[in-house]
């Protein structure tokens, strides 16, 4: 069985459209022999002016002889009745014209004409008198055919663009998510192409940052598990207070651990939280700096989204001064060039510019920090995803003399 194929069936279909054009073209010429309007409905008076009753026969033999000279036909006039009266070329007499009729020559193409006394004039030509209907059919099938000879090629092209396409599309379903469409041109399969390579973007991004959560989150998760499991079996043995208190401490950081990388899932899904809340960033500011007993300056910004995590951004921001850097810390908001600006600082030791460039990367710990240090690594990540989602940034600028220094700009409703 022949396989269907795109491209098959639009040619066939530009072929059928090209027949239908031909057949309707050529019935409108075959119905086109109007006898009000052609040269067939004046044969009778053109006839009648070249073969008058005013000319003697002499004249009209001078006649005869001339037009069958010219046409290269042969011509003969007959009564009412259907006798000879006087012809030219193959008609010239009568013994001329009964052997000719006997004949029957098909090949042959008769024009008549009726004269005003009831005589017939009948003309025999070896082609038509008239060629143009025909030629115009016979002009309609060669422009048909060139259309669709050129149009072959055009159809095939476009069509290949779709096989390239579903074949991309059917190679990056099988898990090559790297696998990306050649954009072509700016038409409606161009668009298609741009708009399957934004969202293969979008997905082969998703699942790596999944995996990489993933693999992250289960090495993270080692460490408080094992110190948890560890307290729990010395409890068992000895209960005490402190051992206590440890499988208090783990469960919390267990809990802050999983909340994080939660609240990373989520905001890696592609599934936009609800971003339409009023929100006053000195507050919030003053809450999260009150915990740790920052510094808190500025001014009242009201920026539009999401109160809960502006919170958790600012938070982050406040407790990763106070957890790996000196006091004093300050927190300072202010608008600056039309947008809203939280800088947190602190007085610790800060962090070398090639590590600024990586320190807002997921599960990422600057030289020196351990997770006895506190944090995992997913803070500052939080904070620069929390910040892209709310249509701002966030970026290191501190001076590793001058300890460090994180910054947020957020656009002001």
């Amino acid at each position: 069985m022949i396989r269907s194929r795109l491209y098959i069936k639009m040619y066939l279909t530009v072929l059928c459209g090209l027949l239908l054009v031909v057949l309707s073209l050529g019935t409108f010429a075959m119905l086109a022999d109007d006898d009000d309007h052609g040269f067939t409905s004046r044969k009778d008076r053109f006839a009648a002016a070249l073969l008058g009753n005013d000319m003697t026969a002499a004249e009209r033999q001078e006649m005869l002889d001339r037009l069958a000279q010219g046409l290269k036909a042969d011509i003969a006039i007959f009564d009412r009745n259907g006798r000879y009266i006087q012809g030219a070329g193959a008609l010239s007499s009568q013994a001329a014209t009964d052997a000719y009729l006997s004949q029957r020559h098909r090949r042959n193409h008769e024009f008549d004409a009726d004269l005003p006394n009831g005589e017939r004039v009948v003309l025999y030509m070896e082609t038509q008198f008239d060629k143009s209907r025909g030629q115009f059919i016979i002009a309609i099938l060669i422009v048909a055919i060139a259309i669709g000879l050129a149009s072959l090629p055009a159809v095939r092209y476009l069509t290949r663009r779709l096989e390239d396409l579903r074949r991309g599309v059917e190679h990056w379903g099988e898990g090559a998510l790297s696998t990306r469409i050649e954009v072509c041109g700016q038409d409606e399969i161009a668009m298609v192409a741009r708009s399957f390579n934004k969202a293969a973007d979008r997905v082969e991004r998703l699942i790596k940052s999944q995996k990489s959560l993933l693999a992250n989150a289960s090495h993270e998760l080692r460490s408080p598990l094992a110190r948890l499991r560890m307290a729990a079996e010395m409890f068992e043995a000895a209960p005490s207070d402190s051992l206590r208190n440890e499988i208090v401490c783990n469960l919390t950081e267990l809990d802050e651990l999983v909340d994080e990388i939660l609240l990373k899932s989520r905001l890696d899904s592609d599934q936009a939280p609800e971003l339409d809340q009023l929100v006053d960033l000195l507050p919030l500011a003053a809450e999260e700096a009150a915990a740790i007993d920052a510094d808190i300056e500025g001014a009242s910004l009201t920026v539009r989204g999401n109160e809960r995590l502006l919170r958790r951004m600012i938070r982050n921001l406040v407790q990763n001064a106070g957890r790996h850097g000196e006091p004093p810390v300050t927190v300072h908001v202010e608008a600056k060039n039309g947008r809203a600006l939280v800088t947190v600082r602190d007085r610790g030791d800060g962090i070398t510019p090639e590590e600024a460039e990586r320190v807002f990367e997921p599960f990422y710990r600057p030289a020196g920090r351990s997770e006895s240090a506190g944090g995992w690594g997913l803070g500052l990540a939080l904070v620069a995803e929390i910040a892209r989602l709310h249509g701002g940034r966030a970026w290191y600028s501190g001076d590793e003399d001058d300890g460090a220094c994180f910054m947020v700009e957020l656009p002001l409703t």
